[in-house]
């Protein structure tokens, strides 16, 4: 089984990701994979994270082989993460037994055909779960906030698009649409395991 959770900014996505895998027994890839592509790029993790969420590539044009990109005109060290979670990505995929949350594992592993989870909310329910979660010494306003949405989520469109055919956060992409809006995420995971061992994925 291979479950892959796509999701906005501020949703909720890590958690539903983190407690679906121990409800189903699946190994749990999350910020583990942006450590093992600075291992394998021997690049700074804050620097392959910045790349990867916040689209530091959004700048260069882009063309496409069949199975790896091709990057016209971008910067060596942004070709390697690419291609490092790419090729990441496709060894866990292979293993199979896994969950993994973002990076656009759910059109990389399209052909291992996963069971495709996007996560989104309001955006105030967006907000209230960044606060409940944020560091003590952060104060960041209401617009603030969004503004941080808003191009985090950009980066993870721009690099999905690039990658698949269905955009990012459309519902033609995923087997599940999941709502958070005022939601215990805790309370769902019981029936969202069901409805995937239902799938027979």
């Amino acid at each position: 089984m291979i479950v892959t959770v796509s999701r906005e900014f501020g949703s909720g996505g890590r958690e539903v990701g983190k407690r679906l895998a121990d409800a189903l027994n699946l190994e749990y890839f999350d910020k583990e994979l942006v450590t093992e592509i600075a291992k394998h790029t021997e690049l700074d993790e804050g620097y392959v994270s910045s790349v990867l969420e916040s689209g530091g590539f959004r700048n260069y044009a882009f063309t496409f082989g069949r199975t790896m990109p091709v990057l016209m005109s971008t910067p060596t060290p942004v070709t390697d993460i690419l291609v490092a979670q790419q090729r990441i990505i496709k060894t866990i995929g292979e293993k199979g037994n896994c969950l993994i949350v973002g990076r656009s594992s759910d059109v990389i592993l399209k052909d291992m055909h996963p069971f495709r989870i996007f996560v989104y909310a309001d955006n105030q329910s967006k907000i209230a779960r960044c606060r409940e979660r944020a560091p003590e010494n952060e104060h960041l306003t209401d617009k603030q906030m969004l503004k941080n949405f808003k191009e985090i989520d950009g980066g993870r469109r721009k690099l999905h698009d690039l990658l698949g055919t269905a955009p990012w956060g459309d519902k033609s992409g995923y087997d599940l649409m999941l709502n958070t809006t005022n939601v215990k995420i805790k309370s769902i995971i019981p029936a969202l395991a069901e409805y995937i061992k239902c799938r027979g994925v």
